[in-house]
Order: C-alpha cells, then structure tokens, then sequence
C-alpha cells in the first residue's frame, strides 16, 4: 500500500492519497491500485485484499485521512470506519456507546449510526472523540444527506455529543441550530429582485423605521405587501417605472390585479377548471400601501431631506377601504361555518373520546402479547407483528385478514392528544398559539379568605393581545389538564423543561414546563401547530361527517373552537361583555363577530341600556373601594354555594328565578349532592300524581316545569365520569420564597381610577 502511494505525486503521505484520484474516485478508489498491481505484475484477489486492510491500518494510525464523502460511500467503507474505532481512541467511543445505551431516547439502530458517523468524522478530520465540534457533525449530517437522500438519527447523534459534554456548556439542540431565525430587512426586500434600486433603498428604509413597532411575522408580511404586492407587480407590468407619482390607469390597473386571483378547481368528473376568483387579502394590502404613502407625508414634515423627495398623490382613497360589504360577507361566512359545526360538535367529542378508549385498550393489550401472537380489544383483532430489529419502544401489529400494519403506540399519541387537543379548545376557546404555550405554572388557584375553599384557575399567557387572562377551570377541563399533566411527568414526577418557538419573532423562549409537548426521537419537543391541524383532520376522518357546502369532508380549525364557545356561551346567557374578557378581545364589536345566530335587537339594546347607565352614574361611584366593599365583593363567591351546587350568575345581578334553583340554567349540580337531586326529583313526581289526582291544573303546569329542571341536573351529572370526584391537576408549589397573606385591603387596586365591584 505505501509503494503505491510513493509512486504518486506529492511530499506528504495525505497529499499522495488525493493525487492518486482514488478519494475522489469513492466506490471505484480500488481501481488505481489495482492498476499498479497489474502493471507490476503482482495482481491478485489476495494481494488486493491485503492492500485493503492496510488501508485501515493508515487510516487509524492518520496516516492518510479519507474525505467524508468518500467514508460515507459504499457499505465496505462503513466496514472500514467501525472497525477503525478499535485502534483510535477506543475508550472514547466505548464511553459514547455506554452514554447511548443509558439514553432512552436513542434506541439500538440509533448507536450504530452513531457510532459510525462519529468515527468517520475522527477518520476524514483526525484527533479523537473529544476534539469533535459542531460544525464537524453538521457536516457529516450534511454529505449524508446529499449522497443518500435521507438522514436516520441525526438528531440523537447531536444529543448524544452535546450531552456527554463534548461541544462545551450550554449548547442549544440540532433542532434550535438548524431552524430559520429572523432575517434583515435588507434580506426580505432583496429576495423579490426589484429592478429600481432606489425604490429598493426607500422601502427598505420605511420597513426599518416600521420595526421597533411591530412583531417579526408582521414585517414580513409588511414586507410582502410593499414589495411583492405592490412595487414587483408594478415592475412586471410597467418596465422602466421608477416614480410612486402613479398615473391613475396604472394604478386602477394594479388594484384590479389585485383584486382577484387565478385558481383551478377540480370538478366531480376530475376535470380542471380555471377560473378567477376573489382575493381575500385584498384590501390588507391596499391599506398597507395606502398607510405607506401617508407615513411618507408625514414624516417628510418632520424630515423634508430624507423622505421629502419621495411624497407622492396616496393612489389609494378613502372609497377603495370601504370595508362594509367585505366584512358582512366575511361575517356571513363564519356565521354559515360556526351553525354547520356548532351542531355536530357532540358527534366529534365522542368520536375522539371513543377513538382514544379503543387505541388505548389496543396498545395495552399489545404489550402483554408475545410477537406473532393473536390479541383482541375493543372489538379488534390483531397479530402483535415480529419485528427483531424495531425499537423496543415501537409496537407493531398486523390485520390478519388484510396484513396491514399499525403502529399502536403512535396510534395511541396521536388519538390521546387529539381528544386533548379538542377538549381544551372546545372548553377555554382560547388560540391555538395559546393552547400549546400553556405550562405547568398556568395551573393557579385562588383562596377564598374567609372558607378557605380553592378555585383553580388557567392563566392565558400573553400573546396576540399581549395581555395576559384568567380562566375558570371547570371539572371536565381539570379531568382534561390531569390527564395530560400524568402523561408527561417524567420518572422524577416532575413537568419535563423544554425550550419551544416565538412562531411570530422566530426565536427561541427560555426552557419552561409545556402541558403539550412529546417525545420526538431523542428529544422532547412541543407539539407544533402544522401536528394540531393533522390531528384534528384525523379526528374529523373518523366521525365521517361532511361538508354540505362542498360535499367533501368537513373540515375544523383551531378557531372554529374559538367561534363556536363564544357563540354556544353568548346562546346560554353568558353577557357579551363577559364574553369579551374570557375571550380577551379588546373590542367587544370583535367579540359580537365571533359569535353567530345571536339577535340583533338584543344586542343593540343591551349597549344602549350600558351607556345610559354610563351617563347617569354619579361620579361618586368612581372612587377607591373600602375594606367592607371589597369583602362583599369577595363574599359573592361564597354566596353562590346553594344545596344543590354553586349559581354562575354574575356579580351583583338578582336571582332572575327568585331562587327557584332547580328550574335555573345558571346552577352548576354538585356531584356530591346527587342523592338529594334524585329526592326532590321524586318529590316533585308524586305531588304531580297528588296534584293530578285533586284536579289541581295549575299547580301541575308549575310543577312540571321544576320536573324538566330536575331531571336536566340529573342528566348533567349522568354525563361526568365517575373519577370526577377526586382530579390531581398536578399544581405547581414554589418553595422558598416569603409568602404574605392577601388581605381584601392588599388585594384590592389601589388605583385612583378604580371601579368599585357592582
């Protein structure tokens, strides 16, 4: 082997080895030598073999040092690179693979690649495991993904690295590396090619004044409106346009591009049909264009030389922001959206419920199934399939009919987190972007002074409204969180700490204790919004509902959840006020457009009756609440507490039943007082018989009604599980820190411009 690299050009050993070709040569590299062998007359099978062991002998002793490319090619060079941890730094790579058998994140598959990549990157770049560094890795996950097409177990070779500590403290995953971070400004103009260079340097100093302001996502929408939208179409249609002073037939031709766009639809026969249709952003667009034209004029009074030379007539009036026909229609097809779903939501919460029950029952009885045996549950049977080579983690099961395979323990995630998913939006409305920052500290609990009885409350995070709410968490809610709380706790009992992504700023937060997240690979991540919207379809594929708009199946959002408790809590008696707050909207008119089939003249009226109380308050009233009105505000809550269960009317409003408790939409039944239910239940049926008996009509009407209002409480307990009675919401207790009691005085706001508690 060193007689042919002495006979190839070069001073050192390493450079010989590339001048021979046979690095660059990849599966063929034995061709030169057997070349030399031939022409020294010494080819054999034998000899050529020989000449190949000593390659491993070079390589580990750094003679020679192959490109990655070339270890990565050809199932004798993976041969050669395990084999080559033997003589290069063997404690190393016996302590990585004892790391990765300790991991429970990698399996066994995992540590060989592992181990291969690992030695591959000690062959090509020399030294030993521990002079490894993070662009060496992402290197060798880089050719490999160009020579294969494919990359298996990259992530757990990155954990598998940073955890042993050998690319130093504080290392962020291959995940947090390789994710797209915020780009410049610079970056987000240039990507559209404009042709005017100083219309280029002009948007691309607006959007940087724009900035400080606005969120990440927003200027890149920003961005897409101005440049793409606006200027790059200009440019297409208009070669040479270098001016924002736009003749009027220019303009009215840009806004009519913008109007519509082209779309193709495939009919019942599968013919495709192109046609123009609406755009629905289209008058975003014009009023960012319009709203560019004005800060120009604005800013050139206070800064004529840097935006002066560029005012321009706005070609946007005030009559193409006409927002009234588009906000009814848009309206119109939410309400038509929300009264589709709003019925078959009962058939979705027990699908999903059924569906996480059944793989459930599935993957239990899998697991205490020897492979190749038959097993049945929930009205299925299966063969747990052999499978030597999958992770013991992975169960695999097989139709015996069909011989379709199933992956039980994937099924079972998938089904958990769907009813997880769809429970806690149809119980919170809250968003979807809401729904997966939730943590184990948003679980809080309010104290009553005086009874000392808990309220648990759910703490909304800020977000879109950066301001922060918080929720009554009703029984099925608190069954929900326990459920998901008992299935993320790791062997310590504790929420595991996992980093997630500002989907908005395109930045990492801080590692905090997330309600939903999963095991993914090696790591534990959130579930990310494209998972929610993939389980909320699978979860719609097995209800076999419909669409009756498109005969297709129907399909739900994240905010379909949102519109549809706005609107079933507005139908129930909820106020649109307090709906305002619990959704955390700023404008109530927000609110009222969110919800459907509500009337209008009831609307009216009660923002009427609200601003005429307004005006005939007396000022008095807005002052600094005593110590005795803010007792009483806090008594409400005991005050709610009835024999039966706890009134939901709001503070300060009378009792609409006069007490009439049984009869009330608003009693929340304690479970606990289910027996006395059924006693005033049979109570009432006999003083109907008596009452039906002595010929006493009226009384019997009056009696009915209470029969009906029994009965309804009844049926509510009915549909709570049995385990309602005792719910672990897994709150989180801070120890350590000096804790005062609240009082009503500490408690209350000191503002000036408070308002006491009606």
């Amino acid at each position: 082997m060193l007689d042919w690299l002495e006979d190839q050009p070069g001073r050192t050993w390493q450079e010989r080895w590339l001048a021979s070709g046979a690095d660059d040569a990849g599966e063929a590299w034995a061709l030169g030598p057997i070349r030399w062998l031939e022409q020294q007359d010494k080819h054999t099978p034998a000899r050529l073999e020989t000449m190949t062991s000593a390659l491993i002998v070079l390589i580990a002793a750094d003679v020679v040092r192959p490109s990655l490319r070339w270890l990565l090619t050809g199932g004798k060079k993976r041969k050669l690179a395990r084999n080559m941890t033997l003589a290069r730094d063997p404690e190393g790579f016996a302590k990585l693979r004892r790391h990765c058998e300790q991991d429970p994140g990698i399996g066994p598959h995992a540590i060989g690649n592992i181990l291969f990549r690992t030695a591959a990157i000690v062959a090509a770049k020399g030294g030993t495991l521990a002079d490894i560094t993070i662009g060496d890795l992402l290197e060798v996950l880089d050719a490999e993904l160009e020579l294969r097409g494919q990359l298996r177990s990259g992530e757990a070779s990155f954990k598998a690295l940073r955890d042993m500590g050998i690319f130093g403290l504080d290392v962020p995953t291959l995940r947090e590396i390789r994710s797209l971070g915020q780009h410049t400004v610079e970056d987000l103009v240039d990507r559209h090619h404009l042709a005017c260079h100083p219309i280029r340097d002009l948007l691309v100093d607006y959007l940087k004044e724009r900035q400080p302001a606005i969120d990440y996502s927003t200027l890149v929408g920003l961005a897409y409106q101005l440049v793409r939208c606006f200027w790059r179409d200009l440019e297409q249609h208009h070669a040479g346009i270098d001016s924002l002073h736009l003749p009027r037939e220019v303009a009215s031709a840009w806004k009519q591009r913008l109007r519509t766009r082209n779309k193709t639809t495939t009919t019942p026969t599968g013919e495709k049909v192109a046609m123009e249709v609406e755009r629905l952003s289209y008058l975003d667009t014009i009023a960012s264009v319009r709203a560019f034209y004005l800060d120009l004029a604005e800013w050139a009074l206070h800064d004529p030389a840097r935006w002066g030379p560029w005012v321009a007539p706005c070609p946007i009036t005030p009559h193409d922001l006409s927002r009234r026909k588009f906000e009814r229609r848009r309206k119109a097809r939410m309400d038509a959206r929300t009264r589709e779903r709003l019925p078959v939501l009962p058939v979705l919460v027990n699908t999903t419920d059924q569906w996480r029950k059944d793989a459930q029952a599935l993957l239990s009885a899998a697991r205490c199934t020897t492979p190749g045996q038959q097993f049945s549950a929930a009205g299925q049977t299966l063969v747990r399939s052999v499978r030597p080579h999958a992770s013991p983690d992975n169960i695999w099961a097989h139709d015996p009919v069909t011989g379709q395979r199933r992956q039980l323990n994937r099924e079972e995630e998938h089904a958990f987190w769907a009813w997880a998913i769809i429970e806690v939006l149809r119980h919170t409305g809250i968003r979807a972007e809401e729904l997966l920052e939730l943590s184990h500290h948003s679980l809080v609990q309010y104290r009553l002074p005086s009874t000392g009885e808990l309220v648990p409350l759910l703490q909304i995070a800020p977000s879109k409204t950066d301001a922060e709410r918080l929720l009554i968490v009703s029984p099925d809610l608190a069954d929900v969180l326990s459920a998901v709380i008992s299935r993320i706790r790791d062997h310590t009992g504790a929420v595991p700490l996992i980093r997630s992504r500002d989907s908005h700023e395109l930045v990492w937060r801080p590692p905090a204790p997330l309600l939903f997240q999963r095991r993914l690979g090696p790591e534990i991540q959130q579930i990310s919004v494209n998972l929610v919207a993939t389980l909320l379809h699978k979860a719609l594929t097995r209800t076999g509902l419909i669409d009756p708009s498109t005969g297709g199946p129907l399909h739900f959002t994240p905010h379909d959840f949102r519109r549809l408790f706005i609107t079933d809590a507005v139908l129930n008696g909820l106020p649109p006020h307090i709906a305002q707050v619990i959704a955390g909207h700023r404008d109530i008119n927000v609110t009222m457009g969110y919800k459907a089939v509500y009337p209008d003249e009831a609307i009216q009226a009660h923002l009427a009756f609200l601003a005429r109380r307004r005006s005939l308050r007396p000022s008095e009233e807005y002052r600094v609440p005593t110590d005795e009105e803010w007792a009483e505000f806090l008594g409400h809550f005991e005050r709610r507490k009835v024999s039966t269960g706890t009134c939901g009317r709001a503070f300060g409003t009378p009792c609409i039943h006069e007490h009439a408790c049984i009869r009330c939409s608003m009693l929340w039944p304690d479970p606990a007082q289910q027996d006395r239910l059924v006693e005033i239940r049979d109570n009432l049926l006999a003083r109907i018989a008596e009452a039906e008996r002595e010929g006493w009509l009226g009384e019997v009407e009056g009696l009915r009604v209470s029969l009906a209002g029994a009965q309804d409480k009844l049926a509510q307990l009915d549909r709570r599980p049995s385990s309602r009675h005792v719910v672990d919401l897994g709150i989180p207790t801070i120890t350590g820190l000096n804790t005062v009691p609240r009082t009503p005085s500490t408690e209350k706001d000191n503002s000036p411009h408070a308002a006491p508690p009606r």
